[in-house]
């Protein structure tokens, strides 16, 4: 009976010393292979340039910017400040949609044979843009409707008249810039990023970098 209990204890003390090393070298395996993985792949094949006798990395480094926290005089100032962002946030997909839908256009517009063609191909998009986006720029306010004037301008360095004019003609212009005017507003104005439109731009470029 001793004989067998010492033996059952050899053997169960036996099974405990495996299943300690079982779990160390389970906790170590990944280790493991991630430094053979390193040792495979310790080495990123870069350009560079030898300048006076000495190989130098060159790389391509993304700008960084850094904002300072905005600060606010009062409450309606943080307020004010807030509702801009909301109001970009809001209008900035449409303008860099107002971009992607010019270059288009232009792409299009040179495989075309003449004005009468290109007429026709630009009131055919707008048909389908009206058709899908009309409802929404309608949800827009005046002031959101003012800040895409703007981002448009921005974002295809081309006030909405002069856009107007090129693809519908001079009546077209004149006749939405009379209706912009009604609301206080005008298709001919230019954004100003380093000026009156320094605060729009500071939040543009955050919403830009997923900051906002």
């Amino acid at each position: 009976m001793k004989q067998r209990t010492a033996t059952f204890g050899i053997l169960f003390d036996g099974m405990m010393k495996m299943r300690s090393f079982i779990k160390a070298f389970l906790f170590f395996l990944p280790v493991t292979l991630c430094a053979q993985t390193a040792e495979k792949n310790d080495f990123i094949v870069m350009p560079g340039r030898v300048l006076d006798g000495d190989t130098v990395l060159l790389a391509n480094i993304k700008e960084v910017y850094i904002f300072p926290k905005p600060k606010f005089t009062s409450r309606k100032a943080e307020y004010h400040y807030w509702k801009l962002v909301r109001d970009l946030r809001i209008v900035y997909p449409y303008a860099r949609l107002a971009k992607v839908k010019l270059d288009e256009l232009n792409r299009e517009f040179v495989a075309l044979p003449n004005d009468k063609a290109r007429k026709e191909y630009a009131k055919k998009v707008e048909k389908q843009l009206r058709a899908e986006y009309e409802d929404q720029l309608k949800s827009l306010t005046i002031t959101q409707g003012k800040l895409l004037i703007k981002l448009i301008d921005r974002e295809t360095g081309k006030t909405s008249y002069t856009l107007v004019k090129e693809l519908r003609g001079s009546f077209q212009a004149a006749f939405w810039q009379t209706v912009a005017g009604i609301f206080g507003s005008s298709l001919k104005v230019n954004y100003d990023p380093n000026g009156k439109d320094a605060e729009i731009e500071k939040i543009v470029r955050k919403i830009e970098l997923g900051y906002l």
